[in-house]
């Protein structure tokens, strides 16, 4: 089958099996988001979603965090991964914030990787998921996925070889909801470890599969 192929074929799977996909993280707004993300680094959706209530509450926007110090931040933050790293990245994410783009989240990926705490992958998911660009944030679950499906080459041995062939081959218009095809997929069916092959519809054309039987 040809790569073109699979992509369709895949894409076709996903959009009857999971019409409606997008992030997990709780958020009202792009700076909320912005915050989710980072503190999402080696972490669990779930995880984050349980201290963001009350740390949106009493810091809502960058002119509040601003002016927190990393100690206070950290007191929110302390049941996640390194606490102390995301404490003071998200301060100082807050001032840049208020002193480079007048308090609001750019929506301009060079901007966004200037801000403490935002990589590409960071990026590409706020571009994504606020402006439904078509970026394509690869994380460990879209990392093996696409491998495991056979979307991308064994020579695709970072992330961001991954996420340009993913891009390559992907419509435009469908990859901001690619991106969480794949990540969901990889947390609850293609998991890490005993993946429930059993219950997935792409059995047929899966390599990893195939190579199963």
């Amino acid at each position: 089958m040809k790569r073109a192929e699979l992509y369709e074929k895949v894409t076709a799977y996903f959009e009857k099996a999971m019409p409606v996909a997008e992030t997990e993280l709780h958020y009202t707004n792009p700076f909320e988001l912005l915050v989710a993300v980072i503190l999402s680094a080696q972490c669990t959706d779930k995880r984050v979603n349980l201290i963001t209530p009350h740390l949106f509450e009493d810091y809502p926007n960058a002119e509040a965090m601003a002016c927190a110090s990393a100690d206070v931040i950290y007191e929110y933050v302390k049941s996640i991964s390194y606490p102390n790293n995301k404490a003071k990245h998200l301060v100082a994410m807050a001032n840049m914030l208020l002193s480079e783009y007048g308090g609001e989240v750019p929506s301009d990926f060079e901007q966004l990787v200037k801000l403490p705490g935002v990589g590409r992958k960071t990026a590409n998911v706020i571009q994504s998921v606020v402006w439904n660009k078509p970026t394509m944030a690869v994380d460990t679950h879209v990392f093996r996925v696409s491998h495991r499906i056979g979307l991308v080459t064994e020579s695709c041995t970072t992330p961001l070889s991954v996420e340009k062939m993913l891009i390559r081959y992907f419509s435009q218009s469908i990859i901001p909801k690619a991106h969480h095809w794949l990540i969901l997929h990889g947390r609850y069916v293609c998991t890490a470890r005993a993946p429930k092959c059993a219950k997935c519809g792409l059995n047929e054309i899966c390599a990893f599969c195939k190579k199963r039987t």
